[in-house]
């Protein structure tokens, strides 16, 4: 197993003993996602590992091709699964496969890592996320189209400063690993924890 994909892999275990602490009320709380619930959120991370690549295709044509859509579509598909089938269907999967396995396990990486943080945030469960799994991650997301990091962090210095990671040019945005991953995410929730001249730049494109 490849470095990224075993951080996938380590990033999904920690996920599944974190959900397992939960109280039922909480898989009903909100979510930085805010139009999904914790249990949403969480269909939502395990619903693309084991579908076929047909299936893929059939979930994306009904989604009229746009992302947001077919995430949707894959959180209703079984609406009334248990916390406990949700939590073993992750264990089940730890180490990424199908559609999370791309660019070496970087989307597992990616989508699990942010989802995490989407549900601890709101339940005012914080962690400090390994180093190395945030360095990848936040390398991943400046160039992953879905999340449209990209487009956030264009004409922006990126400085992680608790991880040693840096990245792009121009005015400059300081903070937290964490911090500047949920913000180039679409986040603002964490712009509070940022500094420097080009974060008012990046809230300014929070709904881009």
């Amino acid at each position: 197993m490849n470095t990224v994909a075993r951080l996938a892999r380590d990033e999904r275990a920690d996920f599944a003993a974190f959900l397992r602490t939960l109280s039922p009320r909480d898989w009903d709380a909100p979510t930085l996602c805010s139009e999904w619930t914790v249990r949403e959120v969480v269909a939502h991370v395990v619903d693309y590992d084991t579908q076929r690549f047909r299936d893929l295709v059939g979930q994306a044509v009904r989604g009229g091709l746009r992302l947001n859509r077919m995430n949707a579509l894959g959180v209703a598909r079984k609406p009334d699964r248990t916390p406990e089938e949700l939590i073993a269907r992750i264990e089940e999967h730890l180490e990424p496969s199908g559609l999370t396995s791309a660019f070496g396990g970087r989307v597992a990486l990616l989508d699990g890592l942010l989802h995490h943080q989407d549900i601890r945030r709101p339940l005012g469960f914080p962690r400090e996320v390994p180093p190395e799994r945030l360095r990848h991650a936040l390398a991943f997301a400046r160039y992953a189209p879905p999340i449209k990091a990209g487009k956030r962090a264009r004409g922006l210095r990126l400085v992680a400063t608790d991880v040693n990671w840096a990245a792009g040019s121009g005015p400059e945005v300081r903070g937290p690993g964490e911090a500047v991953l949920l913000s180039i995410a679409g986040r603002d929730v964490a712009l509070d924890e940022l500094s420097g001249p080009g974060v008012a730049i990046l809230a300014s494109r929070m709904d881009g």
